[in-house]
């Protein structure tokens, strides 16, 4: 199994990158957000995955190790392929998607082609717990403005509500609106516990 390849951008397509390493060019599916992130380069370093059919040697890139993982945990899924994963992939980023699980936000994740709301409950059930112990739930902290949240949570946790319980109600808080202050957060969050 390759754990990635490190080399010169010979072809880049929304779908796909060709990436050329030791006079070997390899064909990889990547996502639109991957797409995004390599764009403009000529040389880059592609988390892989590789998929192994009976007709087929696939593999799959990332521009970053935690959305690779999101990927891995995406595929555990029962109904959710690696071409359905990447689709996820093309229509939210990582982060969206993880706050999306976290959430429990089955709108959004029916929203993505090929994805319906038995399906996406499906996600939300087998990946909440482990998206929430990942390096990519760890992500999901830092894409929020983090003072703001730090902020709220020392608060509420001041005035003597349990740290996990409002660490989750505040990811829930900012994943829907990430733009609100401080005080908002906490009298959402004081609402809610």
């Amino acid at each position: 199994m390759f754990e990635y390849i490190e080399g010169e951008i010979i072809s880049l397509k929304p779908s796909h990158i060709i990436l050329e390493n030791n006079s070997v060019g390899y064909f990889i599916n990547i996502s639109l957000n991957t797409y995004t992130q390599l764009n403009g380069r000529e040389a880059v370093k592609i988390y892989v995955h590789e998929v192994i059919r009976e007709d087929a040697h696939l593999l799959y890139g990332f521009a970053a190790e935690s959305e690779r993982e999101l990927f891995r945990m995406l595929i555990s899924v029962n109904g959710i392929g690696s071409n359905t994963a990447i689709m996820m992939f093309s229509s939210l980023s990582p982060d969206e998607i993880s706050n999306a699980i976290l959430s429990e936000n089955v709108n959004l994740l029916k929203s993505i082609k090929g994805i319906g709301v038995k399906t996406a409950q499906r996600v939300i059930i087998d990946l909440k717990d482990k998206v929430g112990k990942s390096p990519v739930g760890e992500q999901i902290v830092t894409a929020t403005d983090n003072t703001i949240r730090i902020e709220a949570l020392s608060a509420l946790v001041m005035l003597g509500f349990a740290k996990k319980t409002v660490e989750k109600e505040l990811d829930k808080i900012l994943s829907a609106q990430p733009n609100l202050s401080v005080e908002n957060v906490i009298k959402l969050a004081l609402k809610s516990l």
